[in-house]
């Protein structure tokens, strides 16, 4: 997929890889990798860390916050129902228990933790990885393909503020599949432009915008069988889910193929 990208996404270096190459002086394999798609993990040269949760949870919700976090606001937000000093001894524990020997995952500067500069962290390269799509450029290419493949933000975590960043990043990796998708299809390359809608699909099968990439690169094939029954599916999923029709923007697109109405029973069978 890296050659079929390149070929309609510019390549661009941004200030954020610039950063993670430039910005520090220690060599690549003293480097950490914080993984959160999918699953938190912390590593280095490819050996997981292994962490207690509350020290994982310290330190996603650092690598999450927008900008330097306090110290009382992580405490609070992370032990919320215990008393103020209790909550803020449960902080001291876990960064203690996460200082051991070339495993510096935090700046400190008084109050506030931030992660150091070389920590490198999947969400981060994948989030400016969408939106250079979204700008028509393309940051790695290798990152562009990981957008199709990538898992859900922290997936098996539920806190209220883990909650909120999931469905941030969802919407835009989300985006990013259909800006891809409309490229890839437009430049002729159907076979890739079909994988990235089918990836937009599985992450929402409710979003009518990813079947409605999926049946055009069928109608710009000629493929008008593919688009009816990708249409059928999408009207008997969103029927049983929903209890919702299509909309005119969606009957508009399949025009004179567009199947009759039929009763509930018929769209089970579909």
């Amino acid at each position: 997929m890296r050659d079929d990208v390149a070929s309609i996404l510019q390549w661009a270096p941004t200030t954020g890889d610039q950063g993670v190459i430039l910005g520090t002086e220690r060599a690549a394999a003293e480097r950490l990798q914080l993984s959160m798609l999918g699953g938190f993990e912390l590593s280095r040269a490819g050996r997981p860390i292994v962490l207690p949760p509350s020290v994982e949870r310290v330190v996603a919700y650092v690598a999450l916050h927008d900008g330097p976090a306090t110290r009382s606001n992580i405490a609070g937000t992370l032990w919320l129902d215990a008393p103020e000093e209790r909550a803020m001894a449960n902080l001291r524990s876990a960064l203690w228990r996460l200082r051991r020997p070339g495993i510096d995952v935090f700046d400190a500067a008084g109050e506030h933790l931030e992660l150091a500069p070389w920590v490198e962290v999947d969400l981060y390269q994948l989030s400016r990885s969408a939106r250079d799509v979204l700008d028509g450029q393309m940051a790695d290419a290798d990152h562009v393909e990981r957008l199709a493949t990538g898992g859900e933000l922290l997936g098996d975590w539920y806190d209220d503020w883990v909650l909120v960043e999931r469905e941030h990043f969802r919407q835009l990796r989300l985006q990013a599949l259909e800006r891809l998708t409309a490229a890839l299809s437009a430049a002729g390359r159907y076979g890739r432009a079909t994988e990235t809608a089918l990836a937009a699909i599985a992450s929402e099968p409710l979003r009518e915008s990813a079947h409605r990439a999926l049946i055009e690169i069928h109608l710009a094939q000629g493929n008008g069988s593919e688009a009816i029954r990708q249409y059928c599916r999408y009207r008997r999923l969103i029927r049983e889910e929903l209890d919702l029709a299509p909309s005119e923007q969606m009957d508009e697109l399949m025009g004179p193929l567009k199947p009759g109405p039929v009763d509930p029973a018929a769209l089970m069978r579909t």
